[in-house]
């Protein structure tokens, strides 16, 4: 869900949410008017929904639980039409202007319906025991535009059910060129504004789909675990007496050796009032050493050499006078600046 614009007034924010009702009523064909009012009732009910039925009790339900039923069972919406319609609407911007998308993966738990179709099992932590479970579910992968500040608010601009024979960096791709293909044709993207920052946990497979989505006007950030390994530049080709294949890496930065660390290339500290001092470490061009597994299984040739900049984030304290870990990112972007690191963090 997306929250009004602070800095609009009163008669700007219905007007906007006017031609958001009045669009999405468009993509309703069969059984509109139904469709439009059970909407109206879920979003409008005082807590979480467990029967259709008790929709039809809600004063925005003004028909009776029959044409709620048959809305549900013949109703019928244009699906690409309102994939569009969140596209168009005004999106949160970031401190300098660009839109910030968030990628995951959420899990619709359903241990009370193991015979439904395409159900699969979710893999989930701490739900019950401290310990990793799966339970049947739906696995559903989500793009959101995310506000600026402590806030909770987003903008969902689409949503995928993953399927048993679905990857889930394969499907992030197609979803990704797809929002920011609607963004563009919308005009909240045009020539000449900063590139669309998408951020995505450790999850996904941020090299992959910076090297699928290279042709788009998107950064990727994506968390990366600590155990991971990553590489310098090798450097311009040069040629020794012995001759023989030229480096293809350099130095190595192993997040858990500080040793293996060397000098960043960016450091910026800023005060905050609830984690103390924050910290980030920036180094450029770093890259992931690639194996052939995964979606890298059926890449033909060499793996590629895929740069970008490492960022390391460290704060003071956390809530509740915890001990703060530092996380590691990765993103897609070179040659960043004092003032870009800062943006991402």
């Amino acid at each position: 869900m997306k929250s009004l614009a602070a800095e609009q007034s009163a008669d700007a924010a219905l007007g906007v949410l006017s031609h958001f009702r009045a669009h999405f009523y468009d993509c309703l064909c069969a059984r509109a008017d139904a469709l439009f009012e059970l909407t109206d009732a879920v979003l409008c009910s005082d807590g979480p929904v467990t029967s259709l039925v008790e929709l039809t009790l809600t004063a925005e339900h003004r028909r009776g639980h029959g044409a709620m039923y048959d809305a549900v069972d013949h109703g019928w919406l244009e699906p690409r039409r309102l994939r569009r319609l969140p596209t168009a609407t005004p999106l949160p911007r970031a401190a300098d202007g660009r839109i910030v998308l968030a990628v995951d993966v959420s899990n619709w738990l359903r241990p009370d319906a193991p015979a439904s179709p395409e159900l699969l099992f979710c893999h989930v932590y701490g739900r019950g025991l401290n310990a990793d479970q799966f339970i049947p579910g739906w696995p559903y992968s989500f793009v959101a535009a995310l506000e600026t500040g402590r806030t909770s608010w987003t903008a969902v601009l689409d949503s995928i059910r993953l399927g048993p024979a679905d990857g889930a960096t394969a499907v992030t791709a197609a979803q990704l060129r797809e929002v920011v293909t609607r963004l563009v044709h919308a005009g909240q993207w045009r020539p000449g504004d900063a590139d669309i920052l998408v951020v995505m946990d450790t999850g996904h497979d941020v090299t992959r789909l910076a090297h699928v989505l290279a042709d788009l006007p998107v950064e990727l950030v994506g968390r990366l675990r600590s155990d991971r390994v990553m590489l310098q530049d090798a450097g311009p080709r040069r040629s020794t007496p012995r001759g023989g294949q030229p480096r293809e890496h350099g130095g190595v930065l192993t997040f858990s050796k500080p040793a293996s660390w060397h000098t960043p290339d960016q450091a910026t500290t800023c005060d905050t009032s609830r984690y103390g001092t924050a910290e980030a470490l920036a180094r450029d061009p770093m890259h992931l050493r690639l194996q052939a597994r995964g979606p890298w299984l059926d890449h033909c040739g060499e793996l590629l050499l895929i740069h970008g900049t490492s960022i390391r984030l460290k704060v003071e304290r956390l809530p509740g006078d915890r001990d703060s870990k530092p996380v590691r990112l990765w993103s897609s972007r070179t040659g960043t600046t004092g003032q870009d690191v800062d943006l991402r963090r």
